[in-house]
């Protein structure tokens, strides 16, 4: 039942399996680290460098070249949801809501951004809030394969 990326990186997919569950308790989700320094890229290679780090699962090192990756180009709503979404997955969600703060100015009226800030709630346990998020997304898009899965994870779960 897992979903592709749309467009890669930018959506969380809401597809992991914890501990033989569909969704991982706060307990069982691991607080990640952010590394103090990455490698040095052009700035034209940071972007597609963060979101080939999300796609790996290293988190710590996608947050950073995101982070790059919005001074660069701080118009970028895309990197302001990579970002966001990295640090979801750091469970670092002090930092993930200001670029979620950031990344609605630029992106707020798309799928894709209510997409995550559904499953941003949905890592945190509020369930509520992740499915009027996900049903946000859902208007949106209606045919978007990524928000109906995670719309099934919480009613599978029993929460949706």
């Amino acid at each position: 039942m897992c979903c592709a990326l749309i467009p890669a990186a930018v959506l969380n997919a809401g597809c992991a399996t914890v501990g033989g569950g569909l969704l991982a308790s706060s307990a069982e989700l691991q607080v990640g680290e952010l590394p103090s320094s990455v490698e040095a890229f052009p700035a034209d290679q940071v972007l597609p460098i963060a979101k080939q780090h999300f796609a790996q699962g290293n988190f710590g090192h996608a947050a950073r070249y995101y982070e790059q990756a919005v001074e660069i180009a701080p118009g970028n709503g895309e990197a302001w949801l990579g970002l966001a979404a990295s640090y979801d997955r750091l469970r670092r969600f002090d930092l993930a809501d200001r670029a979620y703060q950031q990344s609605a100015k630029l992106a707020g009226d798309r799928a894709e951004y209510f997409n995550n800030v559904g499953y941003s709630y949905l890592l945190r346990g509020d369930t509520r809030r992740a499915w009027q998020n996900f049903m946000l997304a859902l208007e949106k898009d209606p045919d978007n394969l990524t928000v109906m899965n995670n719309l099934e994870l919480l009613r599978v779960s029993g929460d949706g």
